[in-house]
């Protein structure tokens, strides 16, 4: 009868904290700690216990869930400090993939630096490529190589052409980018390209056997594009995509097709839809819930709006992938590479 009512009144989630029943032979809850009575410690037990009930709050609101509902699940996966499932929070730059940007170094650029970034980031669709493999390098994770590839930046201009092509609709004006670039504000370029840089994730979701062909149609069309940008780049990209379809010699006398890094943009847009969406990028380390097998996350599912709704998921024990919902998987502590930085 307890669950039933908990469940029927999703608003006790905002519930001022309160001491919460303990199991025989356990301390008092945080309350009363918190109260000066002096029966167990105060300080770090008790900054502790305000952050365990943070995230039951926090979980709570996002599920839509009772607080207690809420304690229980998060007790239920052994959820401990500093970790939190994978349904909420955020994760831009994992520090499992180290020697790259993190958003204070971002933040820390020039002036100068950031205009010119801007500027480049507004102009699709080989700009905004460029821009998008600079801002989020390649690097080795515990599951391999992430946001790497041969031929990286020219694919992510090819799925923007795709877009531009079957989607028009949501390609944003030149002259409103670039009224915006001038911002040298790379997040408000995003807010621009929102529905342009979700269609070209998207775009890989269809599988890859049909995508050479839309790539091709694409590339033809772009040449007659009004905009002289996106012209450009579909010539020159059009010798680039034989390299990727059509056979060369290798220096060994033998043909072979390179390999497009399919996974790569895959990966790379993912990390551009976290900053906005929310979600944890390629490269985030978990575990699974309820249990101590550790993992990492290589990839994301989208839906037209919001977070992931799942993530592919590469364990440390297994070097197959699988696909898990947010829920079953727990973010471990500090992934966010400038997590000490923002707790000062």
């Amino acid at each position: 009868m307890a669950d039933e009512a908990d469940n029927q009144d999703p608003h006790r989630a905002a519930e001022p904290d309160k001491q919460e029943p303990q199991p025989d032979g356990q301390a008092p809850g945080p309350a009363a700690e918190e109260s000066g009575g002096g029966q167990v410690g105060s300080g770090g037990r008790a900054r502790r216990d305000r952050k365990r009930r943070r995230a039951i709050r926090a979980h709570a609101a996002q599920a839509g869930i009772a607080y207690s509902v809420a304690a229980r699940q998060l007790a239920g996966a052994g959820v401990g400090p500093g970790e939190s499932f994978a349904s909420l929070g955020r994760t831009v730059y994992p520090s499992g993939v180290p020697g790259r940007w993190t958003i204070i170094g971002r933040e820390l650029r020039p002036a100068a630096v950031k205009l010119h970034d801007t500027r480049r980031a507004a102009r699709l669709a080989g700009g905004r490529a460029a821009h998008l493999v600079e801002r989020f390098p390649a690097g080795e994770s515990h599951a391999g190589p992430c946001y790497a590839g041969d031929g990286l930046e020219d694919l992510l201009a090819m799925l923007y052409l795709v877009v531009v092509r079957e989607a028009p609709g949501l390609v944003p004006a030149a002259m409103d980018l670039a009224w915006t670039a001038e911002l040298g504000e790379e997040t408000a370029v995003d807010m621009e390209c929102a529905e342009v840089d979700r269609a070209a994730r998207l775009v890989l979701d269809d599988g890859v056997a049909e995508l050479w062909g839309r790539v091709e149609d694409a590339l033809r069309a772009g040449q007659d594009n009004a905009s002289p940008a996106v012209r450009h780049d579909a010539d020159r990209l059009t010798l680039v995509c034989r390299t990727f379809t059509m056979p060369v010699e290798g220096a060994d006398g033998e043909p072979y097709v390179l390999r497009a890094p399919w996974d790569g943009a895959g990966q790379v847009l993912d990390a551009l839809l976290v900053v906005a969406d929310d979600g944890h990028a390629p490269g985030t380390r978990i575990r699974l819930a309820g249990s101590p097998s550790t993992g990492t996350i290589v990839g994301a599912a989208w839906g037209a709006v919001g977070p992931p709704r799942r993530y592919d998921v590469r364990l440390d024990t297994d070097p197959g992938t699988r696909s898990m919902r947010p829920d079953d998987l727990v973010v471990l502590p500090g992934q966010e590479s400038d997590a000490a930085a923002l707790q000062v």
